[in-house]
Parts: structure tokens; C-alpha cells; sequence
């Protein structure tokens, strides 16, 4: 039974990355310019977002192998859940946790920037008869990846030989907390080089996520055109044609000297002549629009797309709903750490117990005890949070400073941007797996479901390493969440803590000061959040995937997303395939 579960879990997860994997290959083909692509690059921006996202979306499986040791309803492990089971699986979790966060760092480090180098370097190298050569593309990438390979080597080498936090006179001294501050040397070094990845991607999330996050809902719920698509171009016609004869008029009423006209009639025909060009690039957006859509199967998910537009509406509002529970309940658990934390800034504010009612981990336990509803909910969450970065990314530019570097634009996007914008991303996913497990959804992160029976010490023999049992109907209230804090020594037999959040406490206890930062950052997150969130009611935003695009922006301006009040009429004309009245 405990192998039929177990390969279950892993199953869901293969399942999870194969569907990963084909997310990340549409949303690159999707935003990068078809006119330059690399395969190289093409393939680095997929396998980077796959590992990133898988990583992530292994703390649920993480969650369920833990929790299925224990049985909730009785509060302690089940038979077979021997100690050697226990270990096995949690050795195995952190064989393939330590792979993936491996994996993050070289693609971020050094397969993303020679990538980049090698793209850059295309028209450059070349040989003596004008064709280049793979050796020395190879070379030239390496030469200047060189850099970014002494960053990783030091990067190791400090975490390696720095010294962790010792325990402060008072803190208290619990063996669930000792034990993170003995792992070895290698856990140090990538504990200490996964922190400063995580502090860098810190700042892109404050700055990119919180963004995308108060924007996104918004732009589902202003963005819904009411003007269909063949109404448009019937229109844009007819006006075109309009303007056109007025200025034949004007230009035979002057026999096409403009210093003859009036000033009144010369204000006229520079008007006309601004709003042709107007209408003339609303044309070609609308055409080209048209016509990516020529073959069947295109414009059969066109019009099905036209069919499911209505919706964005109420999509939107949905998920603003969904992101305000998400905002409060990382604000709950960021003012309980503050408040609660038993060492405060010393440990980087790690929290025992929750003590503050949070809407969003309390989803994710309760859902927890049927895998994989859980699974299905955090994936989700994860998404959420990726396509803000991502929209957050698009809205904002990628910057130095106040100056914009490349721009993230639907099928306009460089090669070069497109790996920059995935070592972002990078960055922003390993930041975060820290908020979505300390932040989001701590009880659910640590322990799960897991639950043990709280019977007093001397209830049950000590020396057999008996376990208390509360099958009794009478014992029922004895059990309880499972907590780093329990008093009882029953917990400690039965809770196993995930091994996520035992590695993102390592980090934070043996180097307090990333620990310091992470936290304090999700105060930053939340108010950045407000700031947008509360303009964007009160400002049309400039963040839709159109508008990503320079021509998309002026058409915009031009006034070609108008009230919502003619929606469904525009839906049906644009499945119809004809403008009204036809």
C-alpha cells in the first residue's frame, strides 16, 4: 500500500513536469520574434523555466510523502512508517531537491549567460573565407562565461568555509532547530549560494511580482474588447475612404498648393492627414490580427476565444478576489512572525507555531488529505504568482535603473531579452519558494495534515518508543497540528517536517542576515501590491499583452478598446466571422 501511494505521488509529479514542460515551450514561441530565433536559445529559455518550475512544484509532493508516514485521524504513523521508511523517504526528497536547486543555479549562473554570449556573438565570429565557425563561437562564448564561472566558484567557496549563527544565552533550545545548524560543509556552501540567489530575486519580486500581481486581475476585468473584428475593419474602411475624398477636395481646391488654403482649411488637412495615418495602422493591425488566423485549426481556437472573451470579466474579478486572500494571508503570517517569532531577527524570524488564522494555508491543509486536490490548488498558486512576474516583467521593462534595456513583447521579443527575462524569472521563482513556504502557507509547507496525539508523557511507556494512540472516540480532542514548538516528546516520533522548509530554515538560521532580508522584503511585497493596486482602479492600466507592443499602445490611444457595454455583440460578430448588418 505504501508503495501503490508513494509511486502515486511521484506519478502526479512526472505528470506536472510534462505539462511544465509544454507551458514553458508556448510561452516562449509565443513571445519571441519569429524573424531571429536560436534553438540554443529556444531550448536554454524552455529547460530553464521547466527546472525552475519544478522545483517549485515539488513542495506538494514534498507535503504528501511526509504526511502519508502518519495517519491524521489518530495522530501518529502509521504501521509500516518505521523509522528506516522515514529516513529513506526524506533522503530521497533531498537527492532530488538538492539536484533541481543545483540545476537552478548552473542555468543561472553559467548555461544561461553562454547562451547569451554564444547568440551575441553570431555575427561576430567569423572566419578568414566570411563563415563561422563552431570552434570559435565556442571559444568566444566561453571566454566571456569565464566571469560568470569564477562568480559561481566564489560564491561556493565563501558558503563553504563562512561560519554559521551560533545559539544565543536564551534562545531556546529545541532539537527540531539544533539539528539545522549541523549539516556539512557542501549544504552550507549551497545553502549559502541558494540565500544570495534568493536575496537577488528577492528585489525582482518586490519590484516585478507585486506588480504583475495587482495587475493582472485588473487587466482581465478593462481589457475585454467591445468592438468586434470584423465591425472594426469595416469601420476602419469606411472612415479611411471618408478621409481620403476629404483631402482630394481640399488638395483640388488649392490644385495642390497648401499655401493658398486658409488656415482653417490647412488645420483641417493636417488633422486629416495625422488621422489617416491613424487609420491606416489600425488597418494593419487589424489585418495582421485577421490574418494569423487563416488556417482552419487557428481560427477555430480564434473563435472559441471570441466565444470564452465574455468570461474575462468575471475571470478577473475572480482572481482579484483570489489575490486579495493571498495578500492577507501573507500579511497574517509576516505580522505573526514579527510578533511571534521566538528569536526574532537572531534566526532570521522563524516561526514555531501559527497563531494567527491564515484563509490560504488552511485551504491547502484541509485539501491536503485527498492528494492531489492540494497539488492541483498550489499549482495553481504557483502559476498565479509566475504569470504576475511575468506580467510584471512586461509592464515594467527590463531595466538598469530608470533606463530600459529590452522590452517583452508578444512574438517581438529578442533572443537576448527573452534569456534575460528567464534568469529573472529564475531569480523571482527561487524567491518565491521561500514566501509560498514560509509566507503563504507555512503549516502546509512544514507539516501538512500531519497531526499527532498530545496524551500527557506518562500515558504511554517511554522506553519502547510506544506512541500514544488516540483512537478512542474520547481521546479525539487530544489531537493536534504537528508544530516545530510541541512539548510533548509524541511529537518529535511522529511529525516530520518537509524537507523544503528544513533546508529554507537552515538557510535563514546558520546565515541570519538572508533570513533578515527575505522577511522584511514581504513587507515591501505587500505595500508595492497596495501602491499599484489601489492606481490601477483609478488609471486604465498599460500592461495588456497588445500593449506590450508599441502599435498595440497607440491603438489603444486611438480609442480601439471602447465601454464594455457592447461585449457579447462584438463576441458574436467576431465567431460569425461578419460585422453587423452583413
Amino acid at each position: 500500500m505504501a508503495l501503490v501511494q508513494t509511486s502515486l505521488i511521484w506519478l502526479v509529479y512526472a505528470i506536472a513536469v510534462v505539462v511544465l514542460i509544454v507551458l514553458a515551450s508556448f510561452l516562449i514561441y509565443h513571445y519571441q520574434t519569429p524573424r531571429d530565433r536560436s534553438p540554443l536559445v529556444t531550448t536554454v529559455c524552455i529547460v530553464t523555466i521547466t527546472v525552475l518550475l519544478a522545483t517549485v512544484l515539488l513542495l506538494p509532493v514534498d507535503v504528501a510523502l511526509v504526511s502519508s508516514t502518519t495517519s491524521s485521524k489518530y495522530g501518529r504513523r502509521k504501521d509500516w512508517a518505521t523509522q528506516h521508511e522515514v529516513d529513506r523517504i526524506v533522503f530521497a526528497l533531498t537527492v532530488v531537491y538538492y539536484t533541481l536547486y543545483a540545476l537552478d543555479a548552473v542555468l543561472c549562473l553559467l548555461v544561461v549567460p553562454f547562451a547569451y554570449f554564444w547568440y551575441e556573438d553570431n555575427d561576430e565570429v567569423a572566419s578568414e573565407e566570411g563563415e563561422q565557425t563552431i570552434g570559435k563561437r565556442l571559444w568566444s562564448a566561453f571566454k566571456y562565461t569565464i566571469a560568470f564561472i569564477i562568480l559561481a566558484v566564489v560564491l561556493f567557496l565563501v558558503g563553504f568555509f563562512a561560519p554559521v549563527a551560533a545559539a544565543k544565552p536564551g534562545d531556546r533550545d529545541l532539537d527540531f532547530f539544533k539539528k539545522l545548524l549541523t549539516e556539512n560543509h557542501g549544504e552550507r556552501a549551497l545553502g549559502f549560494a541558494l540565500g544570495l540567489l534568493i536575496t537577488l530575486g528577492i528585489c525582482l519580486y518586490v519590484l516585478y511580482t507585486s506588480t504583475g500581481f495587482a495587475l493582472l486581475p485588473i487587466k482581465l476585468i478593462k481589457t475585454a474588447p467591445s468592438i468586434s473584428n470584423p465591425s472594426l475593419r469595416a469601420s476602419t474602411a469606411s472612415q479611411l475612404e471618408s478621409n481620403r475624398e476629404r483631402q482630394r477636395q481640399l488638395l483640388g481646391r488649392c490644385g495642390g498648393n497648401t499655401e493658398i488654403l486658409s488656415s482653417k482649411d490647412r488645420r483641417e488637412l493636417d488633422a486629416l492627414v495625422r488621422e489617416e495615418r491613424i487609420l491606416i495602422r489600425r488597418q494593419r493591425l487589424i489585418e495582421e490580427s485577421w490574418g494569423q488566423h487563416r488556417n482552419w485549426f487557428f481560427r477555430a481556437l480564434y473563435k472559441i476565444g471570441a466565444l470564452l472573451r465574455p468570461f474575462k470579466l468575471l475571470g478577473g474579478i475572480l482572481l482579484l478576489l483570489i489575490t486579495l486572500a493571498v495578500w492577507v494571508s501573507m500579511l497574517l503570517t509576516a505580522i505573526d512572525k514579527a510578533k511571534n517569532s521566538f528569536c526574532k531577527h537572531r534566526c532570521g524570524y522563524i516561526l514555531g507555531n501559527i497563531n494567527v488564522f491564515n484563509p490560504v494555508n488552511w485551504v491547502l491543509v484541509r485539501t491536503a488529505k485527498v492528494f492531489p486536490i492540494d497539488y492541483i490548488l498550489f499549482a495553481l498558486l504557483v502559476l498565479l504568482f509566475f504569470s504576475s512576474s511575468l506580467v510584471g516583467i512586461a509592464t515594467v521593462g527590463i531595466r538598469f535603473l530608470w533606463i530600459r534595456i529590452f522590452r517583452i513583447r508578444k512574438g517581438r521579443t529578442s533572443p537576448q531579452a527573452l534569456l534575460m527575462a528567464t534568469v529573472m524569472l529564475t531569480l523571482i521563482t527561487l524567491a518565491l519558494n521561500y514566501s509560498i513556504a514560509m509566507i503563504v502557507a507555512p503549516q502546509y509547507a512544514t507539516f501538512g495534515p500531519q497531526t499527532f496525539c498530545d496524551k500527557p508523557v506518562s500515558n504511554f511507556p517511554l522506553l519502547g518508543r510506544q506512541q500514544p494512540d488516540c483512537s478512542d472516540e474520547a481521546d479525539r480532542h487530544l489531537i493536534k497540528p504537528c508544530t516545530e514548538f510541541a512539548e510533548n516528546p509524541a511529537a518529535k516520533d511522529v511529525c516530520t517536517p518537509s524537507v523544503v522548509s528544513t533546508f529554507l530554515n537552515r538557510v535563514t538560521l546558520s546565515f541570519p542576515f538572508f533570513g533578515i532580508i527575505f522577511f522584511w522584503a514581504q513587507f515591501v511585497f505587500l505595500g508595492f501590491y497596495l501602491i499599484v493596486f489601489i492606481t490601477s482602479l483609478v488609471r486604465t492600466p498599460k500592461f495588456d499583452e497588445g500593449q506590450l507592443d508599441e502599435d498595440a499602445e497607440e491603438a489603444e490611444e486611438e480609442g480601439l478598446l471602447a465601454s464594455t457595454g457592447r461585449r457579447f455583440e462584438a463576441t458574436w460578430e467576431d465567431v460569425s466571422g461578419r460585422a453587423r448588418g452583413q
